[in-house]
């Protein structure tokens, strides 16, 4: 979570020199090259049925970057952290017809309420930016569907987790690049821009993605999921030390609340899956 915020940070701060879209296309381009790299994907040459998993999965991921990236250059980056969280939340919420599941529901939508522009409690906030970020939350949740399905394949292809993983980062960077090349004006890439830029995708994608690979071999996935939770506000912190972000009391009571949604759902479903199979016979 530290790598990811650190390198968002690193991001919003070349925006303005060449702008958000060619930001994402460098990201994932730069991390593509090092995950390839990195697990030798060029050794494993996708079937037609893996590759209508990871195309899917590559789109996905292309949309959730990209949208996040123009959410954070006007909402941010703590904001904009947990509303793309509302996704996954989503995703771990959807038909569930457990009472107990509605206390994070309204936990997250108060949340996302006091986050809006719809109250006079709301701290004014570019909405472009929140429906933005909303939206990457939408694409988030895309990619988690679509990452089940292509780790489906895998196990029965026999294809690696991190091979997966660079061919869906590969995809992303070509659905993006088209985006990045037509919205940059002329810049020049100089070393130090390039150095940021490699900085970024390596932060951002390969490094998170790795350890997030070793870290679920060693952690159970209840306790990963409430980690992972807390990252709204890992990137508060980090928009504050490295971008001066500050945030009011009620847009920090906003992200705690869409954090307790994420953790508190998250505990009680895998509490939920592990009585459930003590029951089996």
């Amino acid at each position: 979570m530290v790598s990811i915020t650190t390198g968002a940070s690193l991001a919003k701060s070349i925006f303005p020199i060449i702008g958000s879209q060619l930001t994402t296309a460098l990201r994932l381009g730069l991390a593509a090259v090092v995950l390839s790299i990195l697990f030798r994907s060029w050794q494993h040459h996708p079937s037609r049925e893996e590759l209508k998993r990871i195309l899917p999965y590559g789109a996905a991921l292309a949309g959730m970057n990209l949208l996040f990236y123009l959410s954070i250059a006007r909402i941010p980056l703590g904001i904009a952290l947990a509303l793309e969280f509302t996704g996954p939340l989503a995703v771990a919420l959807y038909g569930t017809r457990q009472r107990q599941d509605l206390l994070w529901v309204l936990f997250a939508v108060t949340g996302v309420a006091l986050l809006l522009p719809i109250t006079d409690l709301s701290a004014p906030l570019d909405p472009l930016g929140l429906i933005l970020a909303l939206a990457a939350g939408v694409f988030w949740g895309i990619y988690i569907l679509a990452g089940r399905r292509l780790a489906l394949i895998g196990q029965e292809t026999g294809m690696r987790g991190g091979i997966m993983v660079a061919w869906g980062m590969l995809t992303a960077a070509l659905v993006v690049a088209p985006v990045g090349l037509i919205t940059s004006t002329a810049v020049h890439m100089n070393a130090r821009l390039w150095m940021q830029a490699f900085g970024v995708g390596v932060l951002s994608s390969a490094v998170p993605y790795s350890l997030e690979m070793v870290a679920l071999k060693q952690l159970p996935t209840r306790i990963f999921g409430i980690l992972t939770s807390l990252e709204p506000v890992v990137g508060a912190l980090s928009g504050f030390i490295f971008l001066s972000e500050r945030l009011s009391w009620m847009q920090a009571l906003a992200i705690a609340l869409i954090v307790i949604a994420s953790a508190g759902s998250t505990y009680v479903e895998s509490r939920r899956k592990h009585v459930e199979a003590m029951a089996l016979p």
